[in-house]
């Protein structure tokens, strides 16, 4: 069993090699949160503004995103990892 964790824009050309799509999510308050938290070692973060409001109009519209199951993020690490995992326990 191997995860992969990322996103891509073109997520199409190769989203069918995957058994199982988990989709993380959060609501736009969090995200927003985690974005203005970013630092200058984090992506993109040189161009802050416009970049925030690029994936905050993302994340409303929901737009570039795979189906899959949904995963709520904006809860302690140990609880997305265990919903993770048993959402695979279901599939097998």
């Amino acid at each position: 069993m191997a995860f992969f964790c990322g996103g891509s824009r073109n997520f199409q050309k190769f989203i069918d090699a995957f058994d199982n799509v988990y989709v993380l999510d959060v609501d736009a308050e969090t995200l927003r949160e985690r974005l203005d938290r970013r630092t200058v070692d984090d992506w993109d973060v040189n161009d802050s503004v416009n970049t925030t409001e690029f994936v905050l109009r993302l994340h409303a519209t929901k737009e570039a995103l795979p189906e899959g199951i949904t995963i709520n993020t904006a809860r302690p690490i140990n609880e997305v990892v265990d919903a993770i995992l048993e959402g695979i326990e279901v599939q097998f």
